[in-house]
């Protein structure tokens, strides 16, 4: 992202309450780790597989997540920790899906690696959060 919008972020996260102290590069790379993912599960959705649905409905809640982070305004902390959980799980249970194919399917084993990133850079935003509480 470049700097402009990396300052504007910045200038919306700084007047959005109880939330001015998060680490702006965390964020980015959890909005990139959720852009990525959703991208692979769009991707892996098209092989028509079992995993489909698992990882169509994990490329919408990637792609909530990530927009919600982008307009912090009307978010709260507690909103924000339980987005950041429903996305977790969402990227869980799509891994799960596909690693039953990995195997045997580049896709698949591509879209459960994006789903951990995912689900790593979720989870360093929610232990900011709980470490900044």
């Amino acid at each position: 992202m470049d700097a402009m919008m990396m300052g504007a972020m910045s200038k919306n996260m700084e007047s959005t309450p109880d939330m001015a102290m998060m680490d702006m590069s965390v964020l980015q790379a959890c909005m990139d780790a959720c852009a990525a993912c959703e991208q692979a599960c769009t991707v892996c959705a098209t092989q028509e597989m079992d995993c489909a649905p698992a990882c169509m409905n994990c490329a919408d809640m990637c792609h909530t997540m990530m927009r919600s982070m982008l307009r912090m305004q009307g978010m709260t902390p507690a909103t924000m920790m339980a987005m950041l959980d429903a996305c977790i799980a969402m990227c869980q249970m799509c891994m799960d899906e596909c690693m039953q194919h990995a195997d045997h399917s580049d896709v698949c084993r591509l879209c459960a690696q994006a789903c951990q990133a995912c689900m790593n850079a979720c989870m360093a935003v929610r232990d900011m959060m709980m470490a900044s509480a």
